[in-house]
């Protein structure tokens, strides 16, 4: 039996729906509005989607999302290598790149909290989509969505 963790044993293809959906890191980084600049410019704002519950960092309606939120995208391993917007911190993202999880990922720190106490998920950081002007995102770009030592 090989005694390497599974994303380390296998391609993001081949995870099991339970090891897939086991990958994401609760950053809440992909729910952030985002707006489009040049081709394949983006600006990632402080405006997260309705759905998304600050304090657990997840979905409040993760099954029923996409009927919710048409916009939202249901991951998966061929999708996750088209997405260029995606948070270079993203675990599926560094996975697809053939890079590994970075330390403070729940599942190589044993804690879910660790990406919060460190300042890489969105906690803190956000307004609801609810709470500001839509027309009004270009206000609320930020520069704290990607920073190197994030992944270091």
């Amino acid at each position: 039996m090989d005694s390497n963790p599974f994303w380390k044993a296998k391609k993001i293809e081949e995870f099991t729906q339970e090891e897939w959906e086991s990958i994401c890191d609760g950053c809440g980084k992909c729910c952030l509005f985002r707006l489009e600049g040049e081709v394949g410019e983006y600006y990632t704002t402080n405006v997260i989607c309705k759905l998304f519950d600050e304090a657990t960092c997840q979905c409040t309606d993760y099954q029923n999302r996409q009927k919710i939120v048409p916009t939202c995208l249901v991951l998966d391993a061929k999708l996750i290598q088209t997405l260029d917007w995606m948070p270079i911190t993203c675990a599926y993202r560094l996975l697809a790149e053939g890079k590994d999880l970075p330390w403070w990922h729940h599942l190589v720190s044993g804690s879910r909290d660790t990406i919060h106490q460190i300042g890489v998920s969105v906690r803190g950081k956000i307004e609801h989509e609810k709470d500001v002007d839509l027309d009004d995102l270009e206000d609320h770009v930020v520069d704290w969505f990607d920073q190197p030592w994030m992944v270091d």
